[in-house]
């Protein structure tokens, strides 16, 4: 005879699955966002733009393409990589002005 689990119980799983997921996508935002952080602070020392359209189109495209072989709405993705691109740039104008006034 075979044991089903009780709907309860196997919402409790998904949800800790759900939570164990959104730590690890804090932690990888933390550690792209200290990349970046290095990215702009090279950038700012070597007096180049904080925004770079040809990389951000190559990334926007590759991550359309990961999304797809995902089976992950590509828009959904790149609306979601625009926001994270949106917030560096806005990091590397800080690191570029916090370095011009130094």
């Amino acid at each position: 005879m075979t044991t089903t689990a009780a709907p309860a119980e196997i919402l409790k799983k998904l949800r800790h699955s759900i939570d164990n997921i959104d730590a690890a996508l804090v932690a990888m935002l933390a550690e792209r966002f200290r990349c970046t952080r290095a990215v702009g602070e090279l950038k700012s020392l070597h007096k180049m733009p904080p925004a770079d359209p040809t990389r951000e189109a190559q990334q926007i495209a590759r991550l359309r393409r990961l999304a797809t072989e995902a089976d992950l709405d590509p828009d959904f993705a790149e609306k979601f990589l625009n926001f994270i691109i949106h917030e560096v740039i806005r990091h590397h104008e800080v690191i570029a002005r916090s370095s011009e006034s130094k």
